[in-house]
């Protein structure tokens, strides 16, 4: 079983974005996505927008991406509603204001016939204060308590068909609750190389107090606290950005 999995073959990547008024950092992400060297092994690009007023759908489409409106709001609901129309052998789930490594389609594909059912890159921030740089050193490691979607998650579409996706009744949470299901049916690994993300709740919020926020509502998440009290901490104590 394990020699089958190292000569797996994948070809194709579906690139899967959740939007919620993205026109700040959606046309930058999708111009340099289609700049990339092996963009031949992209099977799509597909915005999964939740209403925005901002032009994002429309955004999307002017770069050739396939654009999902998702009356429903949620990331989990977007993200899997992406899913469902993806035809690649790979999902690789990113956020707007996130960019990933150069030939990071290379990287997902090499990793994933070497073996991985998924995995994630390391994270920087486009920014030097000394305490996010220290933040994100630690994202090398491979523990699930700092797995967070910022730095991106691929996943083979057969292994996350196989979970049954995201988690739509986790309204935060969920990029991390989901690598959890996927350990226990399978293997994940942290790439050496970098996404790159906006620091920009950080710079609304300021740096110690967004951290102090971010490990309030993780504890709280993980001492049970139910999904509606923890989605109203989060919009009663995060500036939007």
């Amino acid at each position: 079983m394990c020699s089958h999995k190292q000569f797996e073959a994948v070809n194709h990547i579906s690139i899967i974005i959740p939007t919620l008024n993205e026109r700040k950092y959606l046309p930058g992400l999708l111009a340099y996505i289609n700049d990339m060297p092996d963009h031949d092994h992209l099977a799509e690009i597909i915005i999964c927008d939740a209403n925005s007023s901002d032009g994002t759908a429309d955004i999307a489409a002017s770069f050739g991406a396939q654009v999902i409106l998702c009356e429903q709001p949620g990331r989990a609901i977007q993200m899997n509603a992406g899913a469902a129309k993806a035809t690649g052998d790979i999902l690789y789930f990113l956020h707007a204001d996130t960019r990933p490594p150069e030939q990071f389609i290379t990287a997902i594909i090499s990793n994933a016939e070497s073996g991985l059912d998924a995995g994630c890159f390391r994270l920087k921030f486009d920014d030097d204060h000394w305490f996010l740089t220290a933040n994100a050193w630690f994202t090398r490691f491979n523990i699930d308590a700092i797995r967070f979607g910022d730095q991106s998650l691929f996943v083979k579409k057969q292994a996350f068909e196989a979970i049954g996706g995201f988690r739509e009744d986790l309204y935060i949470m969920e990029d991390q609750e989901i690598i959890y299901r996927i350990r226990k049916n399978g293997e994940f690994g942290v790439m050496p190389d970098y996404v790159t993300t906006s620091a920009r709740k950080y710079r609304v919020n300021g740096v110690y107090r967004m951290q102090g926020i971010f490990f309030y509502i993780y504890f709280a998440y993980i001492l049970g606290v139910p999904q509606p009290k923890l989605a109203a901490m989060y919009k009663k104590f995060i500036r939007k950005s």
